[in-house]
């Protein structure tokens, strides 16, 4: 049976992980027989905000327990995410992956990334483990990589902001459609633009199921 890591990133498009993308991706994975175990980071989000009004609010809240909510509880802190233990790694999008394991939300190309998952995908790709990116979630793969031989090609669909910033941290930016899947052979890595493009769960659907069933063939 494969393992597969799934990084949460909070509970939420606008401050956490996007719970359609999220919740697809285990279904597909779990589906396809994969075992699904859940990490984020053990410390409070950037900002919280008020999903019934798309504003931000004067309240703290922990990633992981956010994130515990999608995961029904079975979670752990991603410091604890030992690439070496699991098949592949993938990443749901929502703002969260840019909010709260990267800070590209807020700085744009010149933002910092979560130190352990730098450590993990840096180290997951070394060891030739599949890595699975949705969403906006590729700036953050990108990222991970910048100053390094490695050059990921990815996609965030056709926004060009987030495409020209994948390619500012050293990748190669394709535009696709959010039923498309880009895949890089050589790094293993396979993205799918998802919400950035897809107008209901049914599309989005089609984009994250090849991007599960491309990352358990690799």
């Amino acid at each position: 049976m494969k393992k597969a890591a799934v990084i949460l990133s909070g509970c939420g498009v606008m401050d956490g992980s996007e719970i359609h993308e999220a919740t697809l991706t285990v279904y597909f994975l779990v589906k396809a027989g994969a075992e699904v175990h859940f990490f984020a980071p053990d410390r409070l989000q950037a900002d919280v905000v008020n999903h019934a009004e798309g504003k931000a609010v004067s309240e703290k809240r922990n990633c992981i327990a956010e994130a515990a909510r999608i995961a029904r509880g079975k979670i752990k802190p991603l410091s604890g995410l030992n690439p070496d233990s699991f098949d592949c790694i993938l990443m749901p999008g929502g703002m969260g992956a840019v909010k709260n394991l990267c800070d590209y939300a807020a700085k744009g190309v010149n933002c910092s990334i979560d130190p352990d998952l730098e450590r993990i995908l840096r180290s997951a790709h070394q060891k030739g483990k599949a890595i699975g990116c949705i969403c906006i979630a590729p700036v953050t793969v990108a990222r991970a990589f910048k100053g390094t031989a490695v050059k990921p090609r990815l996609t965030t669909g056709t926004d060009k902001d987030t495409l020209d910033a994948i390619r500012a941290f050293g990748g190669e930016s394709v535009s696709a459609s959010s039923r498309d899947i880009v895949v890089d052979e050589s790094n293993k890595i396979v993205s799918t633009p998802a919400y950035m493009l897809a107008r209901d769960i049914a599309e989005l659907a089609v984009g994250i199921e090849k991007l599960v069933d491309k990352i358990l063939a690799m």
